[in-house]
């Protein structure tokens, strides 16, 4: 367990390093919520209110998401492991004493945990930038709720990211699966555009899949809505982490062999 603290320890090390990645990022959620005022508030001028959602609870709505969107560092999982495959290093990991999936979920949540106190700091900004009146629901049950969502869809997605990766063996170029896959999840997470806007249909049927809690229930949860929700939304989470999990297992042992890299 040490060496996976390790890990984790010197990714958290390395954000201090690469500060410019992290401002960067940043400024481009500021630029997401500043767009989200410009848009909704021209929205709001016609309607009071749209799909239950007043215009601060919409700005909540997007400050929120982009603070999540901002925890998930797993993306870099999918490309470092696909970049060390199609160059010949992914070597490196497997003489290592270690598990693979675990080193590399230990190193995305050092970033995590990196990121999670700058954008509380952020998120302060944002809200005095952009004069949201930021509520969120005082029930702790529900915030607790909202934040094992969090941190399960922050594992899954370090799986999904890792699936991509491990299928550089068979298809060497992930990049444009990559691609395809930020904007897909953009939109099913709910970043783009609140759900609960979407025909109920398509909302229903995105209920079964892990993207609709990993950042919209979460946030609803903690502006008071959809409280209903959250215990099979626990449940969904853990479900499809569990199917990831042997996904990945059974994927990584099969491709694997036919792995041609530095030592190997």
């Amino acid at each position: 367990m040490k060496k996976y603290y390790e890990a984790a320890k010197i990714m958290f090390k390395t954000q201090l390093v690469y500060r410019f990645d992290v401002i960067t990022g940043v400024v481009f959620s500021v630029f997401k919520i500043f767009l989200a005022t410009v848009l909704w508030g021209a929205v709001f001028e016609k309607k009071g209110i749209v799909s239950g959602f007043t215009f601060h609870t919409m700005l909540t709505y997007y400050l929120i998401t982009s603070f999540i969107s901002q925890l998930d560092q797993s993306a870099a999982v999918g490309w470092q492991v696909s970049s060390d495959i199609r160059n010949g290093r992914f070597s490196k990991y497997m003489i290592r004493p270690i598990g693979i999936f675990r080193y590399f979920a230990s190193q995305s949540a050092g970033s995590t945990a990196f990121l999670l106190f700058f954008n509380i700091f952020a998120a302060g900004v944002w809200i005095f930038l952009f004069q949201i009146d930021f509520t969120i629901i005082s029930d702790l049950n529900l915030i607790l709720a909202a934040c094992i969502m969090i941190i399960l869809g922050l594992l899954f997605m370090v799986q999904l990211h890792y699936f991509i990766g491990i299928l550089a063996f068979k298809i060497l170029d992930v990049t444009a699966l990559m691609m395809m896959k930020e904007n897909i999840v953009q939109f099913l997470t709910g970043a783009l555009i609140p759900l609960a806007l979407l025909p109920r249909a398509w909302v229903h049927a995105m209920t079964y899949f892990p993207f609709y809690y990993i950042s919209y229930l979460p946030t609803m949860l903690l502006l008071g809505r959809n409280s209903g929700e959250c215990v099979s939304g626990i449940m969904i989470l853990v479900l499809w982490n569990i199917a990831f999990g042997i996904i990945n297992t059974f994927t990584y042992k099969h491709l694997k062999s036919i792995y041609d890299g530095v030592g190997i």
